[in-house]
């Protein structure tokens, strides 16, 4: 958990980097993520750090919240302003505030946890050690969403293994959300981290294969680029198809960008 923690810690502290100084003018820039500005990317990861800590803290206050949020809806899009009204409504300088304490009141309570203690959330329980990788995930998802907007080049750290990890381990979820059977035959996934180690998943005599850059594929696993707008190897009908709708964080079935957005 202490590892998990750092990680997540020094990717808030590089989409902090990113917004803090920016001006009004920043703020208000829109994304590709939903037609979100940079405020609105803030105020979303704000409201799901606040809905974790809750949910570390006091289960059935978070049973009462999570009924709320869900109390009414009628499409993602108002899913979508629910968990960004709080944010909209404060000024930049609160906004901050807001997400700088949640950040830390998270990773102290999350730190203190077994990676096997089970905690609640939207669907079915997780494991400490996959709740902090999701908050990894999705930090460094919609810190990509910044970085696009004001055309930052952030520099990789090997902490993606926890992203590269949680890709793979969705890999049936990928399917089943699309109403897919998952498929049987394996893929073989081969990644060279930041930091220039080799990782790796799946048999190695597996027909079907990933193979490139763990950034890529961690673009691809979150929807933030289109397969064909990496890098990437792929060989074979499976590998392909994964590939095109692979999605490493719940909700509704999505594809991402199209092909050329990124290219």
């Amino acid at each position: 958990m202490k590892e998990i923690c750092r990680d997540l810690q020094d990717e808030y502290q590089i989409l902090d980097d990113m917004v803090a100084k920016l001006d009004a003018t920043g703020w208000a820039i829109i994304t590709h993520c939903a037609g979100w500005s940079i405020k609105d990317q803030i105020s979303h990861i704000a409201f799901f750090d606040a809905a974790a800590r809750e949910a570390i803290t006091d289960a059935a206050a978070f049973a009462h919240s999570a009924d709320l949020l869900f109390k009414d809806l009628d499409s993602l899009e108002s899913f979508n302003q629910k968990t960004l009204k709080r944010g909209r409504q404060m000024s930049v300088a609160e906004l901050l505030a807001w997400w700088r304490n949640e950040c830390s009141l998270l990773l102290m309570e999350l730190v203190k946890l077994d990676s096997k203690n089970r905690l609640p959330w939207y669907g079915p329980p997780m494991s400490a050690k996959s709740f902090a990788t999701a908050r990894l995930m999705e930090t460094w998802a919609h810190g990509q969403d910044v970085a696009d907007a004001l055309k930052i080049r952030r520099v990789p750290g090997d902490r993606l293994r926890h992203i590269a990890h949680l890709g793979i381990r969705t890999f049936g979820w990928s399917f089943t959300i699309h109403n897919l059977p998952i498929p049987e035959k394996p893929v073989r996934v081969e990644l060279t981290a930041p930091s220039g180690s080799r990782w790796t998943w799946g048999p190695e005599n597996a027909v079907d294969l990933v193979r490139g850059s763990a950034e890529d594929f961690c673009l691809v696993v979150t929807q933030r680029r289109h397969v064909d707008d990496t890098g990437l190897e792929v060989r074979g009908d499976v590998a392909a198809e994964w590939m095109k709708q692979a999605q490493a964080f719940a909700g509704p079935p999505d594809n991402g960008p199209p092909p050329g957005m990124f290219r």
